[in-house]
């Protein structure tokens, strides 16, 4: 209906044919926009990443199909170069066995687009195959370290080993611990609260031993003087 109405009101068949060319392929002016643009996305065109085989043909084909109905003419030569230009680096092999292979001027684009994909469907399937190693060696992994420390868990020789070693272990760090303990009450100083019942033989005071008592070391010092003075005087007279 909506074509029907662009034409309604045409008088001549060259008037409708005008408005149809007009309204589906552009004037003069926007189909030269539009090859430019085309031509420059074919120039720029590169395989995009995680794109496949068929996304890759589908949006070239799009892209040459337009400019063909714009009037640009290709080779198969030229287009099979540039798809194989400038394809992923993952591709490169592929593609250096293609140069070396194919005659690419007389092989289609579909061809080798096929070519392509079937060499991407045996990429995929040794990829999968790789995957599937690594899982079954990871399994086995897991299972040989689950086989060892059952065995050690079900071997009872090395659980009484374990154990004994352990029981003579902790009497050794107990034993060390009360040598430390008794070597600090040795030599830690007494407190005043452990004189609280004992009276000095020296001064009759409570609460002193002779050995701390202020007055019996005053005496001793006393004592001590007097010695080192005589000492001197006898030595002065001998």
């Amino acid at each position: 209906m909506d074509e029907f109405f662009r034409v309604s009101q045409c008088s001549s068949t060259k008037d409708m044919w005008e408005i149809l060319e007009v309204t589906k392929e552009g004037t003069n002016d926007v189909k030269r926009a539009r090859k430019h643009t085309l031509i420059l996305e074919y120039e720029l065109f590169m395989m995009q990443p995680e794109e496949t085989m068929a996304d890759v043909q589908k949006r070239f084909t799009h892209i040459v199909n337009h400019l063909i109905g714009l009037g640009k003419v290709f080779d198969k030569e030229e287009l099979n170069i540039k798809v194989l230009k400038y394809l992923d680096r993952s591709w490169q092999p592929k593609v250096r066995t293609t140069f070396e292979t194919r005659d690419l001027s007389k092989l289609s684009t579909a061809a080798l687009f096929g070519n392509l994909m079937e060499h991407e469907l045996k990429l995929k399937i040794l990829k999968e195959q790789e995957i599937m190693e690594r899982r079954t060696k990871g399994i086995a992994l897991k299972t040989s370290i689950h086989s060892e420390t059952s065995e050690e868990e079900e071997n009872p020789e090395h659980d009484e080993t374990l154990s004994l070693l352990t029981r003579k272990f902790s009497r050794f760090l107990k034993r060390k611990n009360q040598d430390r303990t008794q070597q600090r009450k040795r030599y830690s100083k007494p407190n005043e609260s452990t004189f609280s019942n004992f009276t000095c033989f020296g001064c009759g005071k409570p609460r002193r031993i002779k050995a701390y008592c202020p007055n019996n070391q005053i005496k001793e010092k006393f004592v001590n003087k007097k010695g080192e003075r005589g000492r001197g005087k006898r030595a002065y007279i001998s």
